[in-house]
């Protein structure tokens, strides 16, 4: 766009009243700029999720029905960063991740994505994505060209819809457990479930369950949400975590090699 169209679409969605409105508001993004799609997502800090966008209703059926969410690199790349994501250089090596790109390029989402995500108050999280089919070197200019813009619209996008749904406050989350703030604080370093198993002198069942207990708490859709929200309500410190470590896996002069939380 240029400044002063990018200018009236900000004043248009400022003026946005009800949440149809920022439907409306992103088609006529996505034909401005000539994409297959373009699609805001929310999470909001009690698990509630809201969207918007122009995917067809069939592929948002079966991302909800086969369960996209949990393993969806997109979201979960998002969540462990701030700064706008390349779909193509997240890590699609899973099979479900592969299974999920597969599904979505036959259901017309585009072989080219990119996101940027946006975060509010009490673990609000949300995602601004723009996908469409074209080779590579177009899409890097593509996104090179808009990436000011993209990142100025999710911010608009975000601060609009924390608006509209300011009477949906969530409760604040319930304290967790040592053991609830030792597993999250453990996945949210980098360590893999068995390693954190290993460290905390428990089994993966009895891990699990404080997970899925972490999670319930904090009203979180999966464990890096969970880990996320946790992180931003000070409930858990990334700080002094070498300390942490030494003193769960004694007799260890070095840190265990890093993967990514599960």
């Amino acid at each position: 766009m240029t400044a002063l169209k990018l200018e009236t679409f900000l004043e248009k969605l400022n003026q946005a009243r009800e949440l149809d409105d920022i439907q409306n508001l992103i088609v006529v993004l996505r034909d401005h700029y000539s994409v297959k799609h373009i699609v805001y997502r929310w999470v909001s800090s009690d698990g509630e999720r809201y969207s918007c966008g122009t995917y067809d209703p069939v592929w948002v059926q079966r991302y909800m029905d086969r369960k996209y969410l949990r393993v969806d690199p997109v979201v979960i790349g998002c969540f462990q960063r701030f700064h706008p994501i390349e779909w193509k250089r997240l890590d699609w090596s899973s099979k479900q991740a592969r299974e999920l790109r597969r599904d979505a390029i036959a259901h017309g989402i585009g072989d080219q994505g990119y996101s940027v995500p946006a975060r509010g108050p009490n673990g609000q999280f949300a995602i601004l994505s723009i996908s469409t089919n074209c080779n590579d070197d177009d899409w890097a200019a593509f996104t090179q060209r808009n990436q000011r813009d993209f990142i100025l619209i999710a911010h608009y996008f975000n601060k609009k819809a924390l608006d509209l749904t300011a009477d949906r406050t969530p409760d604040p989350p319930k304290p967790l457990s040592p053991r609830e703030v030792d597993t999250l604080t453990f996945l949210a370093m980098g360590y893999g479930r068995a390693q954190v198993a290993e460290m905390l002198s428990i089994s993966e069942h009895t891990l699990r369950a404080y997970i899925e207990s972490g999670r319930f708490k904090l009203g979180a859709i999966n464990t890096t949400h969970a880990v996320a929200r946790a992180m931003s309500e000070g409930l858990i410190l990334i700080g002094g975590s070498t300390r942490a470590v030494n003193s769960a896996w004694p007799g260890r002069a070095t840190i265990p090699p890093r993967q990514a939380a599960e």
